[in-house]
């Protein structure tokens, strides 16, 4: 039996051509989650859905589905939202990325739906800072949303107690950051699994001023998302570290 949803808030992930004038899209929206469509002719010159289908800007879909791949029967704009430009762009692809690696299909994340679209508007709004600022802006635009989604799928980081003993984290110390359990005290003040307490509490508050706490929490992030794709690889965030540390 075909499910039909209506005006459904959603955002395109990606979209790659299908036979000569149609479109596989990869969506994520608010009541469904992440769900594959078929758009029909979307990629014919007349076609109501061209020029519409674009990463980034919110968007009202209406489809239906009685399996795996649903149909797209129509798609209009949702709301103003800025676009992405620069380093701000790529940062979109890489959580874009992100989410069509980690999220299963047809799993409802309202939470992080509301955290993606807010994190697509502090991107676009980053491009009026100053540039020492940006680094800054940026990297806690993606920890935060990072620590989100492992969150929404069970894998939250624990930033604020040893999980040896559940003693508070102090800034002093030094940690090793095991990945099913947290950060355990350590005597060793370097290596790729070790972090510093400052690092940790700066995380916890989204504070990433400090140059030491981006580079150690970009680090960490790395190795906890790692640890859920199972050794896929990520492309944009190659990209990213060729640019800046982010």
């Amino acid at each position: 039996m075909k499910r039909r949803n209506e005006h459904e808030q959603g955002f395109v992930l990606h979209a790659y051509p299908y036979k000569e004038t149609s479109l596989i899209v990869e969506a994520f929206t608010r009541r469904f989650g992440r769900v594959g469509l078929l758009a029909r002719g979307a990629r014919r010159p007349r076609s109501t859905m061209r020029g519409v289908l674009l990463a980034f800007h919110p968007l009202r879909m209406t489809w239906s589905a009685s399996a795996e791949l649903g149909t797209l029967i129509s798609v209009e704009w949702g709301g103003g939202q800025p676009s992405l430009s620069g380093i701000g762009l790529m940062c979109g692809f890489y959580i874009n990325e992100l989410m069509l690696r980690l999220l299963p299909r047809d799993d409802p994340h309202e939470a992080l739906f509301d955290a993606y679209g807010e994190a697509l508007a502090r991107l676009a709004a980053g491009a009026a800072l100053a540039r020492p600022d940006v680094g800054a802006a940026q990297a806690a635009i993606l920890r935060g949303f990072e620590r989100r989604m492992l969150a929404e799928l069970g894998y939250a980081p624990v930033l604020d107690r040893d999980a040896s003993n559940g003693a508070q984290i102090e800034a002093a110390k030094h940690y090793a950051y095991e990945a099913e359990r947290g950060p355990v005290e350590t005597r060793r003040t370097d290596g790729d699994s070790v972090i510093s307490g400052r690092t940790l509490l700066d995380m916890a508050a989204d504070d990433y001023g400090s140059s030491r706490t981006r580079e150690e929490a970009r680090r960490l992030m790395r190795a906890l998302i790692a640890e859920r794709l199972g050794g896929q690889a990520l492309h944009t965030r190659s990209v990213l570290a060729e640019l800046q540390d982010l």
